[in-house]
């Protein structure tokens, strides 16, 4: 097809690799803008100006103009002028609720705002920019699960042997003999009277790097393991008079005349299981065990009433594989109230399904040279949960990791996961707006985020990103700036 242009002919073929070989790129501050087959995209935005933006639209229609592409010219101009107006309305508006709050100007924030259906960002505050994400981790371990785990939870590998024994293999199934989950693991292991242990030691770490030393005896700081039991939390509760531990077998010394009118409180060392209770006020507790090898299969033996043998050949790999829940069943609870564990049992499962074993360092490594190649900017991961402050990741790798889950598995799939307004760790905030806001919060002392999809009264739908580090005060007025922000936007477009 011929485009006649009255002092030379030129064929649409020859335009379309101009426009795709076009390409403006402000150097400076890492700005770039590029623009493909006549639809204007955002690349790697970082602290543009909107007459920045502008200006470089303003030269990509001189160039369509020189070579006589009017109509091409003429959508551009049209939306050039369209996404102006949109940026400079946002950027006015992230000044005066975000940029200028009191509270988040003591530190740092970067925003991204992307729409899907045109492959445009809308707004990009240092969104290149790398920041201590916390729990938003938690949606790159989402996406390693629900790429590796299929439809239900591998919870360990077997084999029955000829003289009627079971052998079992783990693969890090956080569910087992967990209160909130149907038990199909042990009621089949019931049936066995001899076991054997494949694989029983954890070859990775049972602590994450950077975890803070001094949370050990808290719950959200529960220990990893291969082969998960009673969710790796010894539970100690105290009602009236009575005072009860699980698992029951659990060995814990009270000294002779322990108050515990009042409550109870519990000493122990990080790297073993020695439980002394004290004097206290406290009246309900979980505190984390250490899941070693000797440990889990004691506490195995025990709950079975069966005898419990190991298998030291590593070589040996057992091909069924047995499931035990689905997986959206652990994922929801994992995003809704953030939990930790799940998200790093929920790492190391994926590892052991993709890679053949659990290591976080070695399934991070992979999936970012394979799966997330194409990530707008590397970051550095180093847990399935963000409880590590080693975390680095920028606003746009947020934007990306849930564009990518939403085309991959479904927006209806990632809306049942991730917490809407009035739920979860969203219960305080975006009530008005259950059903159009879907995210993951992120917290840790002094670095809050909010990462998901938000639909606007137009029935637009947007991924936004919102990292925010080095603030001095609670997280409280950062989550109420961000809502108010977030909400203008939907009310607004």
């Amino acid at each position: 097809m011929v485009k006649r242009t009255g002092k030379r002919v030129t064929t649409f073929a020859q335009s379309n690799h101009r426009m795709k070989n076009f390409s403006i790129v402000k150097r400076n501050n890492n700005t770039g803008i590029g623009f493909h087959s006549g639809i204007v995209a955002s690349q790697a935005l970082h602290r543009h100006t909107n007459w920045q933006l502008c200006r470089l639209h303003q030269k990509f229609n001189q160039y369509l103009h020189k070579y006589k592409l009017a109509g091409f010219a003429f959508v551009s101009a049209l939306l050039t002028l369209s996404s102006c107006s949109v940026s400079k309305q946002i950027s006015k508006q992230a000044s005066t609720i975000l940029l200028k709050d009191s509270a988040i100007s003591t530190g740092h924030i970067g925003i991204s705002i992307y729409e899907p259906a045109t492959g445009t960002y809308w707004y990009n505050h240092d969104a290149s920019n790398y920041f201590i994400p916390a729990s938003n981790t938690k949606l790159f371990s989402l996406y390693a699960g629900l790429k590796y785990l299929g439809d239900s939870l591998p919870a360990m590998r077997y084999q029955i042997n000829n003289d009627s024994s079971l052998s079992i293999q783990p693969t890090g199934d956080p569910t087992f003999l967990h209160p909130e989950f149907s038990q199909p693991v042990y009621n089949f292991l019931t049936r066995y009277k001899n076991i054997q242990f494949t694989h029983p030691f954890f070859t990775d770490n049972f602590l994450g790097m950077g975890w803070a030393w001094d949370d050990y005896k808290e719950s959200y700081m529960t220990q990893r393991s291969n082969f998960p039991i009673y969710g790796n939390l010894i539970h100690i509760q105290k009602t009236g008079n009575r005072f009860s531990v699980v698992p029951y077998n659990q060995a814990y010394i009270m000294p002779e005349h322990t108050d515990l009118k009042n409550g109870f409180d519990i000493l122990k060392n990080w790297d073993n299981n020695d439980l002394i209770i004290t004097s206290g006020s406290r009246q309900n507790a979980f505190i984390p065990f250490h899941p070693s090898a000797s440990e889990i299969i004691r506490m195995l033996a025990d709950t079975l009433h069966n005898s419990i043998d190991t298998e030291l050949d590593d070589t040996i790999t057992l091909t069924l594989l047995f499931h035990s829940q689905p997986v959206d069943s652990l994922f929801k609870p994992m995003m809704h109230r953030s939990d930790n564990f799940f998200a790093e049992q929920t790492l190391l499962m994926a590892s052991n399904q993709h890679i053949g074993t659990m290591n976080d360092e070695k399934i991070i490594d992979t999936l970012l040279k394979s799966d997330l190649r194409d990530i707008p900017q590397r970051p550095k991961w180093v847990d399935g949960s963000g409880l590590s402050r080693y975390n680095l990741f920028t606003p746009q790798a947020f934007v990306y990791i849930l564009n990518k889950m939403k085309n991959e598995f479904g927006l209806d799939r990632l809306k049942n996961i991730l917490p809407t307004g009035g739920t979860g760790t969203l219960s305080a905030y975006y009530k008005n707006e259950a059903g159009l806001i879907f995210a993951k919060t992120g917290t840790l002392s002094n670095n809050c985020a909010l990462s998901g999809f938000i639909i606007t009264k137009k029935n637009k739908l947007l991924i936004f990103s919102i990292l925010a580090n080095n603030y001095i005060t609670n997280a409280t007025p950062i989550r109420k700036a961000v809502e108010k922000f977030l909400v203008n936007l939907r009310e607004k477009y």
